[in-house]
């Protein structure tokens, strides 16, 4: 066994200062996702420039049997990206180079360590886009992206960030760096390797780079807010939206709820003056203008909504979307919430949301719900506000209990424990409700199979040795 101040010495010794931290801000910091459950504890943060700087990491870290936790954006809301058991941490931070979009085969190459942002904004330059698209994505890096198929609200137009990533460069825990895939398109030689790693919340490999696929960069954007009075109706409007002779983006819905929070947290509120249950933003891409105008007054000659607003200008829909992608932001910022983030078939989501009602309503009459998600792809977040009068550590532990009666709705439902933020170790002991054993069985085999030492990310996504 190796002591941890003579694997911290060894590091410093083998790396330098340049590249190893110490400093107290960047443990708290570096070793956090932003979850605030669990306490960080990282024995060092190591900020790699390139691949083969990780890999030297890696090789070392096999060779003093040192746990690592790597580290992108920690946007992460199942902490995924904590280290609190003396691990280190390999943030990709540093690692943001971008290659020049190749317009010919609409793909760019780019370190894990690149902001979702700025690859946006690098590839509109020559009007392309990389169609992952969430409310982090100022902060949250391509790597971990990648590394939790992240979704985000344009999920029911373009799918999980897995549908458009070509090729990566991973990184292994023996050292070893992998290149997987190029910027092929088709390539059926075999397991596609790169879906091991997609997914996999860095239990299995460290992403340092990859190539990502594109698509042309809409030319315009109808976006809108309706209200209606309950779930059924959400749904009604959404079996509408399908049925529109426009092109879908996004379609997502919140609750009053989450509403007075934004309100009162940004001193935003939709367009009109009457209060109601529940609001639904819907965005339309390239479409015509007056077809878009013309289905959304349909909408009120069949009672489908009880008001509505179709966004004028670019200026107007974004105050729009501004109201749906401060919810998170605002309900941190307004108490403390305890967040779930599930998906269900979307044909019986309205029967769940009535059972979970219930539920809550019965067990937990105290705890105020935001709901809101991306009912378009059957992505829901249920948020249990925690009372003023009630500790954090009771609230925390009721909810717990809460989470059991849950997950057992969503099974009875067929659907998912998590829907795209993750396990991390929030959600590890849930896992069940959505994995069968024989499942469950094979993940711990891939784990042991590429990282048999369990070195990384441990403890996340399950408990190896159960």
């Amino acid at each position: 066994m190796h002591s941890s101040t003579a694997r911290l010495e060894a590091l410093v010794a083998a790396f330098g200062s340049d590249l190893i931290s110490t400093d107290p801000s960047d443990l708290i910091e570096l070793g956090r996702d932003w979850t605030r459950v669990h306490t960080p504890a990282p024995l060092a943060i190591a900020l790699p420039r390139s691949a083969a700087e990780v890999a030297a990491l890696m090789r070392f870290c096999d060779a003093h049997d040192l746990k690592v936790v790597p580290s992108g954006g920690r946007t992460g809301l199942a902490a995924g990206a904590v280290a609190a058991s003396g691990e280190l941490v390999i943030s990709l931070s540093r690692m943001r180079a971008m290659a020049p979009v190749d317009r010919l085969g609409n793909t760019v190459r780019v370190e894990a360590g690149a902001v979702t942002a700025a690859v946006h904004a690098h590839c509109a330059e020559v009007g392309l886009t990389w169609p992952v698209d969430f409310a982090s994505k100022g902060s949250s890096q391509v790597g971990g992206n990648i590394a939790t198929n992240a979704g985000g609200v344009k999920v029911i137009r373009y799918g999980l960030t897995r549908n458009w990533v070509l090729g990566l460069e991973v990184v292994t825990a023996q050292g070893e760096i992998l290149s997987l895939n190029g910027a092929l398109e088709k390539n059926n030689t075999g397991t596609d390797l790169r879906q091991l790693f997609i997914g996999s919340e860095g239990t299995l490999g460290i992403i340092t780079a990859a190539t990502l696929k594109l698509v042309a960069l809409p030319r315009r954007h109808d976006v809108m807010i309706f209200a209606v009075p309950d779930v059924a109706a959400v749904v009604r409007l959404f079996r509408a939206v399908r049925e529109a002779p426009m092109v879908l983006s996004a379609f997502e819905f919140f609750s009053e709820a989450c509403r007075l929070r934004v309100e009162r947290h940004r001193h935003l509120r939709p367009p009109f003056d009457g209060r109601y249950a529940y609001y639904v933003l819907v965005e339309f891409e390239n479409s015509d203008r007056d077809a878009v105008e013309t289905w959304a007054a349909g909408l009120f000659e069949g009672d489908l909504v009880e008001d509505g607003v179709v966004a004028q200008d670019a200026s107007q829909g974004a105050a729009f979307w501004a109201l749906r992608e401060s919810i998170s932001e605002s309900l941190s910022g307004t108490g403390f919430p305890y967040k779930n983030d599930i998906a269900l078939p979307i044909a019986g989501l309205e029967a769940f949301v009535d059972a979970l009602e219930a539920l809550l309503l019965r067990g937990y009459p105290a705890f105020e719900v935001c709901l809101f998600g991306h009912l378009g792809d059957g992505n829901l977040h249920v948020n249990l506000m925690k009372p003023d009068a009630m500790s954090r550590e009771a609230f925390i532990a009721a909810a717990k209990v809460c989470d059991q009666s849950m997950f057992a709705l969503v099974e009875a439902h067929r659907g998912s424990v998590s829907a795209e933020h993750g396990i991390g170790l929030l959600k590890r002991d849930a896992l069940r409700f959505s994995r069968s054993p024989a499942e469950l069985a094979m993940l711990r085999a891939v784990k042991r199979a590429l990282d048999p030492k369990n070195l990384l990310n441990p403890g996340k996504v399950f408990d190896l040795d159960q």
